[in-house]
């Protein structure tokens, strides 16, 4: 199995918003809200070029990972970033194709200047990768208690005293702000969208 991993093209945002919607249907909800979310990054801008990266197998897009900046309501740093959703199609899971997106981007983003990347997900997963509480540092995730350790928010630092005299909440991008009723009205189009990208890669 022949795999590259290239930055992304503007033209492959309809595939990796397919992708994204097959990687994560019916697996933490019913249906899936992340694609929306991903074209909501497009769509306003909002995504890192530099650390935007696919994954291609025999020309079709088999991963996906993408970028974009948070920030900490009582820092003024803009060095502090979040990925997400990472995602990669259902037949290519578990061949350690999504983590060697985050560790490739990852080290991207050190050569880039970047202080501490933050995310929300499964504890036990991405502490491979060097994730640790970010409660441990006194930053806590907007919307949840203070005193609620959230084991589930996590930063990898990549700077030594990335965080040194910084406290506060972090603050995800609106993007990744979507409801039921947005998701819905997004799926109308999406069968349309599937078959635009089906056809575009059997040319």
């Amino acid at each position: 199995m022949s795999l590259t991993i290239r930055k992304i093209e503007k033209d492959d945002y309809n595939e990796v918003e397919v992708l994204t919607r097959e990687a994560f249907w019916n697996i933490y909800r019913p249906g899936c809200s992340e694609h929306l979310v991903l074209h909501n990054l497009h769509k306003n801008n909002k995504s890192i070029e530099d650390l935007e990266l696919v994954v291609e197998c025999e020309g079709k897009i088999v991963g996906h990972i993408i970028y974009s900046k948070g920030n900490i309501d009582k820092s003024k740093d803009e060095t502090f970033i979040t990925f997400g959703p990472v995602s990669v199609h259902p037949k290519f899971q578990r061949k350690e194709i999504g983590s060697k997106l985050i560790r490739i981007s990852m080290q991207k983003a050190v050569r880039l200047g970047y202080s501490a990347i933050f995310i929300t997900g499964d504890e036990n997963y991405y502490k491979r990768f060097g994730f640790e509480s970010a409660s441990k540092y006194g930053i806590h995730l907007e919307g949840v208690p203070v005193e609620d350790e959230a084991p589930f928010f996590m930063v990898k630092t990549l700077k030594e005293d990335a965080l040194k005299d910084i406290e506060g909440n972090f603050i995800f991008d609106e993007c990744y702000n979507v409801n039921d009723e947005d998701v819905d009205e997004f799926d109308k189009n999406f069968e349309f969208r599937k078959k635009e990208v089906r056809e575009g890669q059997l040319k």
